[in-house]
């Protein structure tokens, strides 16, 4: 199969409770095959069970690196994007108390596909690139949806070589299909002609 990010090919990496892995030669990503993939019912109801209550303070907290820098980057006179806000859009309500101006969207539960129509000074992009289908045509998406001098704000686990893949708990999620390396991220960066990547433990920040 080919990369579903670069189109590169890819050969088999690891076959774990009947599902096929695959790992690409060129980006380094780590990708499911699309046979394994849920139908959109069944992804739905899987993020219904997500604990992203707008009041969880542990989920309060998990999202703070991107929230935290957020206000250190931006005042609210600049407007984002929340992609892929979930049913409970926490980011988004943290930054309207601060007076920010957010927009939401999400395939499942904020279908509103006029806010694609616009430009962003950020794009927040939260425990969602993992959950791409077809991260080339959704990373294509998102840098076109950046203004000059924005940021594309990215949460997800990174694979790395000191993980055991197959006890790795990331790749059991069933809606989890990409899994991204550092290398997949200068890919992305580089494809996309992002002037500038940032990868912390816990926040990953594309810059134009």
């Amino acid at each position: 199969m080919q990369c579903t990010l670069c189109g590169s090919e890819t050969m088999l990496y690891s076959e774990i409770q009947e599902k096929k892995f695959f790992t690409c030669k060129e980006c380094k990503a780590i990708l499911l095959h699309p046979s394994y993939f849920l139908s959109a019912e069944e992804e739905k109801k899987r993020y219904q069970l997500h604990q992203n209550d707008v009041n969880n303070l542990g989920y309060q907290k998990f999202v703070s690196p991107i929230v935290n820098t957020i206000y250190n980057d931006y005042d609210n006179t600049h407007i984002g994007l929340d992609f892929g806000s979930g049913s409970g859009p926490v980011i988004t309500s943290l930054l309207t108390k601060k007076g920010y101006n957010v927009m939401t969207y999400d395939p499942f539960f904020d279908p509103n596909n006029t806010v694609l129509n616009n430009t962003y000074d950020f794009i927040i992009c939260c425990e969602v690139m993992e959950h791409f289908y077809h991260p080339f045509k959704e990373f294509k998406l998102l840098s076109s949806l950046l203004n000059s001098k924005g940021s594309l704000y990215c949460k997800t686990s990174l694979y790395t070589q000191t993980v055991d893949f197959k006890s790795w708990w990331y790749k059991n999620d069933p809606t989890h299909v990409f899994f991204y390396s550092k290398d997949t991220l200068f890919w992305v960066k580089n494809r996309f002609k992002f002037k500038t990547l940032e990868i912390k433990e816990d926040l990953i920040v594309f810059g134009n």
